[in-house]
């Protein structure tokens, strides 16, 4: 089998190099044993990250990988992410990057949609999240704070991570999916989605259909979400009760021809809109608090008296004017962003300065990276809320200097709801506690495909005996 995959590699770098002669190709990088076919999957499943860095210390801002027989191109720096966020669908496409995702999600949704009906479901995805609906969230994610955190004693010790996991998915719970599966069927919806999540692996990127054990585990609960929602939506219109959640926007959600969502696509955009939001949430909220605690004597005081000149009600208006939290949650995201890489794939033949990045590869970028570049950031690995403030905003110092939820046409359709999400469980717990990190800052885990702190991320909290109000 190595010897029938290195020739039939062998011959399509032989035909891509006789389509392009003499066009400039981007620099492959290769390290240690290279084996034709895997290439430098070794490596790039291992950590990704370390290799990418190390590529661009050799080749810079713009080189290719091979793994398992595919190009990946990664790109670099505010020219390359310009480029790559301007495209449009006909030149870079989500779709063909993020086909993993469609066991996770289901058919007909999403990534396994056609263009003009996933246009139609991003609208519908738009508007469960836009300003109005967000503020009327707000008072049910305060009710799941103060529920949540009624459960702490006076003082102790616990793992914000794994905390902030659970007061997340609670919350997407009673937002997102309504409350009949937040008062009933709570647990049942969370035993599902862990087994989805735990299906979608490293080798799911490259073979999403390969027959494992977490894809058919994976299979399996996305059949029994999609009966357990059918179950709520016709109970729903049997009942005629309505409700101020992103379930029932996507049960009116009518499509441009009038056809309703079938239950199948209302459970996959759900699906779609936890994957999108839960890891990512959880993992910033839980950097934002270790960062500040790991920073307390400088940032803490100036968080608590932003509070108290907010307001004593947490509503949508007060989030709005908690600027200084609001830095701090960006410069959490900057440095230790969830997801390390966004991708796309090549449908035409791209130029990049004097690169042309042929098609069918799949395009790399990373906020990692882009965090981190000196040419963007003052002292990048220094954690400082105020660059994201007046008068700095290092964050504009390049239309697409920073990656932090995006950029270009598919900018993260959740990023004010995460905002308000992360806002509101910090300013809860600023008003309420008195806290402190155990321990040294967490490194990342970058085995997982969304990064978080590795456990155990500890810290140590005191009730306050009068909240600050």
């Amino acid at each position: 089998m190595d010897r029938v995959g290195g020739v039939w590699l062998l011959w399509k770098r032989l035909k891509q190099y006789l389509e392009y002669r003499g066009r400039k190709l981007p620099p492959v990088y290769r390290e240690g044993l290279h084996v034709p076919l895997l290439g430098a999957a070794l490596q790039f499943l291992s950590d990704p990250l370390k290799m990418a860095r190390r590529a661009q210390d050799v080749h810079g801002d713009i080189f290719t990988v091979y793994v398992l027989g595919k190009r990946l191109t990664f790109m670099c720096g505010p020219d390359a992410q310009e480029n790559f966020c301007r495209a449009r669908d006909d030149e870079l496409s989500q779709q063909q990057a993020y086909k993993f995702s469609v066991p996770l999600f289901g058919p007909g949704v999403v990534y396994d949609a056609d263009l003009e009906k996933r246009t139609e479901q991003i609208k519908f995805v738009t508007n469960s999240l836009h300003t109005t609906a967000i503020g009327q969230y707000v008072p049910m994610m305060v009710d799941e704070a103060e529920k949540y955190f009624a459960s702490w004693g006076d003082e102790g010790v616990v793992d914000i991570y794994t905390a902030l996991a659970e007061l997340i998915i609670l919350t997407a719970s009673r937002c997102l999916m309504g409350p009949e599966i937040r008062s009933e069927l709570h647990k049942e919806v969370s035993e599902l989605y862990a087994i989805l999540d735990k299906g979608c692996t490293p080798i799911s990127f490259f073979a999403p259909y390969f027959p494992i054990p977490a894809h058919f585990r994976r299979d399996k609960a996305r059949r029994q979400m999609v009966a357990l929602f059918q179950k709520v939506i016709e109970k729903r219109r049997k009942e005629n009760k309505r409700y101020n959640d992103v379930l029932q926007v996507y049960m009116d959600a009518t499509y441009k021809n009038g056809d309703k969502l079938p239950a199948h696509e209302v459970t996959g955009l759900l699906i779609a809109l936890l994957f999108a939001g839960q890891h990512t949430s959880s993992v910033t909220s839980s950097w934002t608090g270790l960062y500040m605690l790991d920073n307390k004597k400088d940032i803490i005081p100036k968080l608590v008296e932003e509070q108290k000149k907010v307001g004593k009600v947490i509503d949508h208006e007060a989030i709005k004017n908690m600027s200084l939290l609001h830095a701090t949650v960006s410069e959490a995201l900057r440095m230790q962003p969830p997801l390390i890489f966004v991708m796309r794939e090549v449908l035409q033949d791209r130029q990049f300065k004097d690169y042309t990045i042929p098609k069918g590869d799949v395009i790399f970028l990373s906020p990692s990276l882009s965090g981190r570049r000196p040419d963007v950031w003052t002292n990048p690995d220094s954690f400082d809320p105020f660059r994201f403030l007046e008068p700095r905003e290092e964050h504009r110092k390049f239309s697409h200097g920073w990656l932090g939820f995006g950029g270009g046409r598919h900018r993260c359709l959740g990023e004010h709801f995460a905002y308000v999400q992360i806002k509101t469980i910090w300013a809860y717990l600023l008003r309420n506690f008195e806290m402190e990190a155990v321990g040294p800052l967490p490194s990342p885990n970058y085995e997982a495909l969304v990064v978080g702190p590795k456990h155990p991320c500890l810290i140590r909290y005191v009730r306050r005996k009068l909240p600050i109000d």
